[in-house]
């Protein structure tokens, strides 16, 4: 796992030839909001780490934080960071790009930022489907293709609503 600060998320993003997913020509939408009970949030972490990356390396990029400070846990996110040791902070390293083999480290990434009230984006190299999580609770899974989403529907076990963007 290394940490990309902005300009290199930016730079790898571009180096596949795409932009970020919400912007136009993303293709299909499906949103969904975060379950009720926090606990189930790292099923879906787990799941989009696992499922949607294609044993390729994915970018998960923080964009928002900040928002809500009192669901901010920056003393276990530091820890989490230091074990790979990054020292940087948030702010100056928002990407967490991870390889092929380290899902296990991707889920336990996006669910901290999620359970922390973040917002940001898991870009897969693959690009079969990308996803942006926001502080408000609710998940966008993008796709170039509308037929990749229903599989993600039912491995996600979700009731979003799609929409052409």
């Amino acid at each position: 796992m290394h940490f990309f600060t902005q300009l290199e998320c930016e730079a790898w993003i571009a180096g596949l030839g795409r932009q970020k997913p919400d912007l136009p020509a993303a293709g299909t939408r499906l949103r969904f909001e975060y379950p009720p009970e926090p606990h189930r949030i790292f099923n879906y972490a787990a799941w989009i780490a696992e499922s949607l990356t294609y044993k390729q390396p994915a970018l998960l990029w923080v964009t928002e934080w900040g928002i809500w400070p009192s669901s901010e846990n920056w003393h276990l996110y530091s820890k989490l960071r230091e074990v790979y040791g990054e020292k940087r902070l948030l702010h100056e390293a928002p990407g967490h790009y991870f390889l092929d083999y380290e899902t296990a480290d991707l889920a336990s990434f996006i669910q901290v930022a999620m359970l922390n009230g973040w917002g940001g984006y898991v870009l897969m190299q693959a690009d079969y489907v990308n996803v942006f999580f926001s502080h408000d609770e609710y998940v966008d899974l993008f796709a170039k293709h509308a037929e990749n989403l229903p599989d993600v529907k039912t491995g996600l076990g979700v009731d979003g609503t799609r929409s052409e963007l």
